[in-house]
């Protein structure tokens, strides 16, 4: 009886750490490889998804940034080019340049002489197709940011049958422990999809800032192209 009791009192010495109790702790990498197979394949598909949003992201992120790189003086040079009649060094400066703005006056330079209605529609066009290379991929993060939470609760879900099948054939003795395994599959699946699903919507919607400013500096740098052309000699 003696005996008994020393060990349950040295047991309880063990679980005490000055005086608290020690609280046992569980790391990302337990936690997902508690979840079982389903889990950790759905895991691992999220795990995919969210380096081709980083990637897609920084990427793009890179390219808008140079994309955005005009020089102040830019427009200047190219108005001081035609108002001389220097249309090849006003191409040779837009070359130079080499960027979604230099390109869309150095189109409407090259149209110089016919209408300005045609003029216009040439560097409307052009700037389609600038727009759409600055967008490339950008249309999957969003795909992304929607797809990775419903990976997730597809995850949630196989889950609970796990768990609902585990109560059914329990025969009224439940295992704890592999009722908690489709509780895992239920919770770390769900969290990883929607930790996934922000990520990519955030940078989604930073790229989409980011690239209309773009936008919108090659808007105004090409009516400026318009209004010299529109000026009287």
């Amino acid at each position: 009886m003696l005996n008994t009791l020393l060990q349950e009192t040295a047991q309880d010495a063990e679980a005490l750490v000055d005086g608290e109790p020690v609280e046992k702790t569980l790391s990302i990498i337990e936690l997902i490889t508690s979840s079982g197979t389903a889990g950790i394949v759905i895991i691992a598909v999220l795990f995919l998804l969210l380096i081709i949003a980083t990637y897609i992201y920084f990427e793009r992120l890179f390219a808008v940034k140079e994309a955005s790189k005009v020089d102040a003086n830019f427009m200047n040079q190219i108005k001081n080019y035609v108002s001389d009649g220097k249309i090849d060094s006003a191409q040779d400066l837009c070359m130079q340049a080499n960027s979604p703005v230099s390109r869309l006056i150095s189109k409407g330079i090259s149209r110089i002489g016919k209408p300005l209605e045609d003029i216009n529609t040439a560097i409307e066009n052009a700037g389609r197709l600038e727009v759409y290379s600055l967008e490339k991929n950008v249309s999957v993060l969003a795909t992304i940011s929607g797809a990775a939470p419903m990976i997730g609760f597809l995850g949630t879900v196989i889950g609970m049958i796990i768990s609902i099948f585990e109560i059914a054939n329990s025969g009224g003795s439940i295992d704890i422990k592999t009722l908690a395994d489709g509780l895992y599959t239920a919770m770390t699946t769900t969290v990883g999809g929607l930790v996934v699903g922000i990520v990519a919507y955030i940078a989604y919607n930073h790229l989409v800032v980011k690239t209309d400013k773009v936008v919108y500096q090659m808007e105004a740098n090409s009516l400026d192209f318009l209004d010299l052309l529109n000026e009287p000699v």
